[in-house]
């Protein structure tokens, strides 16, 4: 007598057929997915600012918030960027700031203000404290650019003066720092950003500070 086997399976044995398929899927899949490039992160070099200090070593009594700077999309990121030819803006491949663009901009304006010792309280717009003025304003550029074959690093602010009480614009500036890189490798080109935003910094704080000093006796 010949025994008839079933046609049907046990439900238990069609799962596992059914795990063992999707763990071939998944592993054939992770074989041809491309792996992400690895990705060198650069702080922003930091340099000696030169600043004029006041011979008596008066402190104005106010206090300034620095805004972090707006920025078109292109440097709003991480990336470095680059532009090799006119109008054609492209960015080091993979490398990238340890912050945004308007965030390291923002905290090296900082640094100089600090350095200059001449405010008497500093904050950024992340800490919401009362602010007599505020440095708002637009980078513009934060690239190296070729000139000749080398690359030459590009910082341009449209910086504003506000003071805040009158909620008015008492000065306005555009800076505009040129470095050139020693160079094309992208160390040399970051050692470049680190002259340039320091000199950017030190030329904001001296204007910024004559400014305010400007206003109060004015007033």
């Amino acid at each position: 007598m010949s025994l008839i086997r079933p046609a049907w399976r046990p439900l238990w044995s069609l799962a596992r057929q059914a795990s063992m398929i999707v763990t071939v899927l998944l592993a054939s899949a992770c074989s041809v997915l491309p792996r992400p490039d690895p990705v060198d992160t650069y702080l922003l070099p930091s340099a000696p600012v030169s600043v004029k200090v006041a011979a008596d070593g008066a402190r104005l009594p106010v206090s300034l918030r620095v805004l972090r700077p707006s920025s078109g999309q292109h440097l709003a990121g991480q990336r470095i960027v680059v532009v090799p030819q006119d109008n054609l803006v492209s960015v080091y491949k993979g490398v990238s700031w340890s912050e945004p663009a308007p965030l390291l901009v923002r905290d090296r304006l900082l640094d100089a203000l600090r350095g200059d010792g001449r405010i008497a309280a500093l904050s950024n717009d992340e800490t919401r404290v009362q602010a007599d003025f505020e440095i708002a304003s637009d980078l513009r550029a934060f690239q190296s650019e070729y000139r000749n074959g080398v690359p030459e690093v590009v910082i341009r602010l449209d910086a504003r003066l506000v003071q805040r009480d009158e909620r008015r614009i008492v000065a306005s500036r555009l800076f505009e720092i040129r470095e050139s890189a020693p160079g094309k490798e992208v160390p040399q080109v970051v050692t470049a950003f680190g002259a340039a935003s320091t000199r950017l910094a030190g030329e904001v704080s001296e204007w910024a500070v004559d400014e305010i000093g400007r206003v109060r006796r004015s007033n």
